[in-house]
């Protein structure tokens, strides 16, 4: 018996009056997560409590079953280990994004142009930085317009600001200490230097030259952010006693599965966005699902792209996109199949909200409900009611009769 744990990024939403009042699920052609819903029980959850708006990196590691506010350190460690950093003690790791600034140091676009290629060579660029003779600089790029920063020296700490400034028309904010000790001043000082540095270094690299003529924006600015040590995370398996692999998009999900001992599964042209191959993440889910794996973690982001841009329409294209990969899964035997997401990204937000999300379970002895449709209004008369992500590994140890006895 398998379980899989299917998260569609950021696909819960709210009403919209430019559909009808329905949200994009609502709207969303899904016949297959209609079928999972008439199948299976369905109903709502909180990916970590009610009301709190979880990043998808928070609501991972609580649906995986560990307690984020023990865990999480920051973004930073978890994305860099994603996309191949060999993180040690002591290092302190950024996720950062490839943006865009203008003459006046003012972002323009914080993900440049949502910059798909040349990203290497950038890196490359970036490592030879030399800011602080005590202070190794490692960077890599990671899907898109993210990257990771790893500072790695004696005397740093990972107690200090964000450089995001979060929204556009604003400068990179100044990194400050949060705290006055001589090792976050130091940090401070350094990450401030580096993204002077990396504008210096970028506005006229070539990869940036050739986007500007091309009418794209140019990745001309490094931003960090996410700042965190490399927290001690008991291994999945140990935890379970199942083997797991992880099959995600972003370095941010990658990490996570990697620092829990996944097993990663990498997947051709999956971006992390819209555009990203459906086919081949099918392909890659299947080929995943009929090796000795009994468990496996499954993320797919774009929906959470189109909310973040406030695109409705391409979020309700993708939706149904990852409807066909649904009902391809379904065709697996012996499998609790749990589908849900991390959390809501509203089109009319634009950002994460603390809405909880739906969430459907299909498998051989589950108390099927009268819930016929899959999507936010429709979970809520489900038989599993409302739980939190943290319950979520609890619910399917028990149905794939693993669990432990509590009590005599």
């Amino acid at each position: 018996m398998k379980g899989i744990i299917m998260i569609i990024d950021g696909m819960g939403d709210r009403p919209l009056k430019e559909l009808g009042y329905k949200t994009p699920l609502e709207a969303a052609k899904t016949p297959n997560m209609d079928k999972m819903a008439k199948m299976g029980i369905n109903g709502i959850m909180d990916p970590i409590k009610p009301g709190i708006r979880a990043g998808s990196d928070t609501s991972h590691i609580s649906i995986l079953g560990y307690d984020p506010y023990q865990v999480y350190t920051g973004r930073g460690p978890f994305e860099a280990a994603g996309v191949g950093v060999d993180v040690m003690p002591g290092d302190i790791a950024f996720r950062c994004n490839f943006s865009t600034a203008d003459a006046n140091g003012t972002i323009t676009d914080r993900r440049a142009g949502r910059i798909r290629n040349g990203t290497e060579e950038i890196a490359k660029t970036i490592n030879s930085m030399d800011i602080d003779e005590n202070v190794e600089i490692i960077f890599k790029e990671s899907t898109g317009h993210r990257a990771v920063l790893v500072l790695r020296g004696n005397g740093l700490s990972d107690n200090v600001s964000d450089a995001d400034p979060k929204h556009e028309g604003k400068p990179p904010k100044e990194v400050l200490p949060l705290d006055n000790t001589e090792e976050a001043k130091k940090t401070a000082d350094v990450l401030n230097r580096f993204i002077e540095e990396s504008y210096n270094m970028l506005k006229d690299h070539p990869v940036n030259l050739k986007r500007i003529e091309k009418g794209k924006n140019p990745a001309n600015i490094i931003i960090p952010r996410g700042a965190g040590a490399v927290p001690h995370v008991q291994p999945f398996g140990e935890k379970y006693g199942l083997k797991a692999a992880c099959i995600a998009e972003t370095g941010l999900i990658k990490g996570i599965g990697k620092i829990a001992g996944m097993d990663l599964v990498d997947i051709d042209g999956a971006t992390g966005g819209v555009d990203t191959n459906i086919e081949n993440i099918k392909k890659g889910i299947m080929e995943t699902a009929s090796k000795d794996y009994e468990f496996m973690l499954i993320n797919i982001d774009g929906a959470d792209e189109a909310g973040h841009d406030g695109e409705m329409d391409d979020k309700v294209k993708f939706i149904e996109k990852v409807d066909d990969v649904v009902g391809e899964m379904m065709q697996i035997d012996d499998l609790y199949f749990i589908l849900t997401a991390d959390h809501s990204t509203p089109i009319s937000v634009m950002d994460h909200t603390g809405d909880p999300v739906p969430i459907v379970i299909k498998g051989p002895e589950v108390r099927v409900d009268d819930v016929e449709e899959f999507n936010e209004r429709a979970a809520t008369k489900g038989g599993l009611c409302r739980i939190r992500g943290r319950n979520l590994m609890d619910i399917l140890m028990d149905l794939m009769n693993k669990s432990t006895k509590f009590g005599a």
